[in-house]
């Protein structure tokens, strides 16, 4: 019954969020959420560097005689949106933040969350080679509407209500990367109350869809300690070898590098040992080159990083995408869809990794090549 109560909080928290409104730059209502959550636990700290990204750590310390590295568990607060530049005559013109393909905007329906509530519009026109980011102008459907600069907005489905998690997947607006946050802090309120987790945090980083320029930032300013190690998490576009309901993914690279291979090795060779623990447990690994990652980022900068993920249906809206890219279907929007299966086992993966990554007994491949040697070193004497 513990556990069905835990998972039942866990799956509020992941409707919650995946449902409030964000883009980059404009990440404040995840945040707002993300500080009353650690507000609620007094052995959380949350601070912010100078580029707004959250770090939340334990007021508790190691122990003495303990020094490990400190491992910070990642994930970014925005999600591709709109942003409202200015308003006219029942005419909104907006900037598009982050990437999607240019059919999935013509005559799209929208919605614009603000200051002053929520009102609808449809694109009737898109600039995709305005800079910095694709513009559109939009028609209000009602002219009465007054949104205001700097307010959100979001393409509108016709899939309602959402969220909804449904026949075992969550639909909702953003699970990309607000899923992961949710996967996170669900982690972590389970490690903060146990033994030698002192030196486990999270770190929630802006504006990854705009070139992770949050990441970029926190490793210049250096607010990340030098000997951290950093396990990002995602929400990679799923393909056929990497099926949603498959379980989370330990993923080894993206589409521009390959994740540090010994931090990498050590959380695949836990989950093959948790695999054969724990009866159920589903879990994959792969490349993933759907897209870039922050674990990239990270690495860049001499981080050791890496990336777990949630194959994701509907990546960034976007239905279909190579049917249409291709012109065999039109262009449609649509919720992002999920396992919430394998949510609940990306919180299973992050426990048992960061519980086991630090142990004195956990598998390492440079232990099995030792034994495959003393097994078989024989025939090189025969």
């Amino acid at each position: 019954m513990a556990h069905q109560h835990t998972q039942r909080t866990h799956e509020q928290w992941l409707l919650d969020l995946t449902d409030i409104p964000t883009a980059a730059g404009r990440e404040g209502l995840v945040v707002a959420w993300i500080t009353a959550w650690v507000a609620r636990r007094r052995n959380l700290v949350l601070t912010r560097d100078r580029a707004g990204n959250l770090f939340i750590t334990q007021r508790r310390r190691e122990q003495a005689g303990v020094a490990r590295a400190p491992l910070f568990i990642t994930a970014h607060l925005d999600h591709p949106a709109f942003v409202v530049l200015s308003v006219r005559a029942g005419e909104v013109e907006l900037e598009f933040r982050g990437s999607v393909h240019d059919p999935y905007f013509e005559n799209a329906p929208i919605e614009i969350l603000g200051q002053r509530g929520r009102c609808s519009a449809r694109i009737r026109s898109l600039d995709a080679k305005a800079t910095p980011f694709k513009r559109v102008l939009a028609t209000l459907d009602d002219d009465q509407a007054t949104p205001l600069a700097g307010d959100i907005a979001r393409f509108i489905f016709t899939e309602q209500p959402l969220p909804r998690i449904d026949g075992g997947l969550l639909r909702t607006y953003a699970c990309d990367d607000l899923s992961a946050v949710a996967a996170a802090l669900s982690a972590m309120d389970l490690l903060r109350v146990r033994t030698g987790m002192a030196h486990v945090g999270l770190l929630f980083t802006r504006a990854e869809e705009v070139g992770f320029v949050g990441a970029l930032a926190a490793c210049r300013a250096r607010s990340i300690p030098k000997r951290a190690r950093l396990v990002c998490l995602e929400n990679s576009r799923s393909f056929p070898e990497s099926p949603i309901g498959g379980g989370p993914i330990v993923r080894v690279g993206d589409k521009m590098s390959v994740f540090e291979p010994s931090l990498t090795n050590d959380i695949a060779l836990l989950m093959a040992e948790h695999e054969k623990r724990k009866s159920g447990f589903k879990w994959q690994r792969k490349l993933m080159p759907g897209g870039t990652c922050e674990a990239t980022a990270f690495s860049t900068y001499g981080y050791r990083s890496t990336c777990l993920c949630l194959p994701l249906g509907n990546y960034h809206n976007m239905v279909d995408i190579d049917d249409v890219l291709a012109g065999r279907r039109p262009a449609q929007v649509g919720p992002e869809f999920i396992s919430v299966a394998d949510f609940h086992g990306l919180i299973d993966m992050l426990v048992v990794c960061v519980e086991g990554l630090d142990s004195p007994t956990r598998p390492s491949l440079r232990g099995r090549m030792e034994e495959l040697l003393q097994r078989n070193g024989h025939v090189l004497t025969e």
